[in-house]
């Protein structure tokens, strides 16, 4: 298998095509939006992952909503806009919680929940100048703020039919008690008490599947992953956006419950041939990500990173390194702003949660911070 990065064609140590892999797994989202996994099997690689049609559910949240409406999805009420003046108007129509999006990939950053009118309209004139994105910005989709607990659900596709993983339970702000600004995620915990298998099931049967269907009457054959960010509303469950890739910190404690050869049903599902359902183990994973000071808005980078080996030889406990960088003497050093993910192991959530924070508890750079509320309503 190989893994995907942002620079797989060229910057690392070869060109994707150049690889000999009986599959390929694309890992970051804007390959695949660029259309990696199309060069890829027009040279008769097997991959999973979605080609640039199908990424679209990604790389743009207007096309998303568009193509949620056509297959019945439930999803929140929006409106999509390019120019400022029907875009605040359509905020001043709508209620707290406001929630502005970027059109386009802004590594997970381009999504703005508040309840301040006057902080919406500053975003969405910062996301049309293009001054916070860029191009990815200057479309725009503003919708209702939906309430009530975020899920997660990864569905592994094979074009027509679908499997679930379990849910996660990601939290997105910065601060505990979900305050402060959204970030790429600061940690997340599986399996969640408010979504059990009823839930999941439901989540295949009126979400991916409707969306696979509408794809395909679209000639767009899926074959990856369906990464469905989900509102448990009082009106049942709501689509919030699609992502067309494992994402993190969610994968890190939904993949390693999967108990069964994860490659074969990853091959699988490549091949278009989907026969196999995952087997998950009884276990929880719980995540917490650690954060270089300033993250989100200018992380600090090349702190030396004091305690991994300290940290991993906890029992239940492993490390999953980003924002990381060598150094002198083989040290790490933070080179992004989420660095790590501390991840624990156990048979209840309340296990794994302790197991987690033991081993944040023994790393340090300075400036190191993180939430210290992961998986704590889950884990009573």
């Amino acid at each position: 298998m190989s893994g995907g990065n942002p620079g797989i064609e060229g910057s690392t140590t070869a060109p994707a095509s150049e690889i000999d892999a009986d599959l390929f797994v694309i890992g970051p989202e804007a390959p695949l939006v660029g259309g990696i996994a199309d060069r890829l099997r027009a040279d008769g690689k097997l991959v999973f992952g979605p080609g640039a049609d199908g990424a679209r559910l990604e790389g743009s949240k207007a096309w998303m909503k568009e193509l949620l409406s056509d297959a019945g999805v439930p999803t929140a009420r929006h409106g999509v806009f390019t120019t400022e003046e029907p875009a605040l108007a359509f905020l001043d129509r709508m209620t707290p919680p406001y929630v502005v999006k970027t059109d386009g990939l802004a590594a997970g950053k381009g999504v703005v929940v508040t309840q301040s009118l006057d902080e919406a309209r500053n975003t969405v004139g910062d996301y049309l100048s293009g001054a916070a994105f860029g191009d990815a910005g200057r479309r725009l989709v503003i919708e209702e703020g939906l309430v009530g607990p975020e899920i997660s659900v990864f569905a592994i596709c094979d074009g027509t039919r679908a499997v679930g993983l379990p849910p996660a339970q990601d939290h997105k702000r910065i601060g505990d008690g979900d305050t402060g600004p959204n970030t790429g995620g600061m940690g997340a915990y599986s399996p969640v008490p408010v979504a059990p298998q009823h839930v999941v099931d439901d989540v295949l049967d009126r979400f991916i599947l409707p969306t696979l269907a509408t794809l395909s009457g679209r000639g767009i054959d899926y074959r990856g992953v369906l990464f469905a960010g989900l509102m448990l509303t009082a009106d049942g469950p709501k689509m919030l956006e699609y992502n067309v890739r494992f994402g993190d910190p969610e994968c890190q404690v939904v993949v390693p419950l999967v108990d069964s050869d994860l490659a074969q049903l990853l091959a699988q599902a490549a091949a278009g041939d989907l026969t196999s359902s995952p087997k998950i183990s009884s276990d929880a994973m719980v995540s917490v990500v650690l954060a270089a000071e300033h993250y989100p808005l200018l992380p600090r980078t090349g702190d030396v990173i004091e305690g991994l080996d300290e940290a991993r030889a906890i029992d239940g406990v492993t490390i999953c390194c980003a924002g990381v960088a060598s150094g002198p003497q083989g040290r790490l050093l933070t080179a992004g702003g989420r660095v790590l993910s501390v991840c624990g192991r156990g048979p209840t959530i309340a296990i794994a949660r302790e197991r987690a924070y033991a081993g944040v508890s023994a790393i340090s750079w300075p400036g190191m911070h993180f939430r210290t509320d992961i998986a704590a309503s889950a884990a009573t």
